[in-house]
């Protein structure tokens, strides 16, 4: 079955850097896109950054745009997110998500981590 495993969230002071990971197993990884999605307190889940099956096309949003990157590895099944000059208000949990192929589109999250930023 499908498995996303992320880890790497924290506790950091503003301005400093996080790499979140996510391992998936459970499909072929190499074959589809992957995102990164947030969720903070009281708020709506937010589409944070995506990388397409080969990694050679990335996407972001606006508010993370030039301070996050996305990258991948699929010898690894594994894919990354840098975070850089954190603020306050990226404090949330993060999602790992890929949409897989089963005869119809199935999404799939992964259990999350929470980032926390905070002096």
């Amino acid at each position: 079955q499908v498995q996303l495993v992320e880890s790497g969230g924290g506790l950091v002071q503003p301005g400093g850097s996080l790499r979140l990971s996510c391992a998936a197993s459970g499909f072929t990884f190499s074959t589809y896109a992957m995102s990164w999605y947030r969720q903070a307190p009281g708020k709506e889940r937010e589409l944070v950054a995506g990388i397409s099956s080969t990694g050679s096309s990335t996407d972001y949003a606006a508010s993370v745009k030039g301070r996050f990157t996305i990258s991948r590895d699929n010898a690894k099944k594994t894919v990354y997110l840098q975070m850089n000059s954190l603020k306050v208000e990226d404090t949330a949990v993060y999602y790992c998500k890929t949409r897989v192929w089963s005869g119809y589109w199935l999404d799939y999250w992964g259990q999350g981590t929470q980032v926390t930023v905070s002096s």
